[in-house]
């Protein structure tokens, strides 16, 4: 298994928040996200998910590895699991 968590430092609404990814397959991801944490597929960010910081340490000690932010993205990339934005690219 190879989900990854970054350090809870985005914030927004209020709260701090942490990436979760996979650099396996979006179905590890998905599957770890539906038995672990509870947070529903519709929360899924296209490539990851956002966790709350409240939920930050239960990741980690069901088995989510804390990464840097910048690990983070280049595991993703790896893996080619990082979608593009919208509106970049050539084209």
């Amino acid at each position: 298994m190879a989900v990854l968590i970054d350090f809870p430092v985005w914030p927004w609404r209020g709260r701090m928040w942490s990436h979760l990814v996979s650099d396996v397959s979006y179905d590890e991801l998905h599957a770890f996200v539906a038995a672990e944490l509870g947070i529903p597929r519709r929360a899924f960010q296209g490539d990851h998910y956002d966790v709350p910081a409240d939920l930050y340490e239960i990741a980690v000690a069901a088995g989510a590895r804390p990464v840097g932010s910048r690990e983070l993205l280049q595991r993703l990339l790896t893996a080619g699991l990082r979608l593009r934005k919208r509106g970049t690219g050539a084209g």
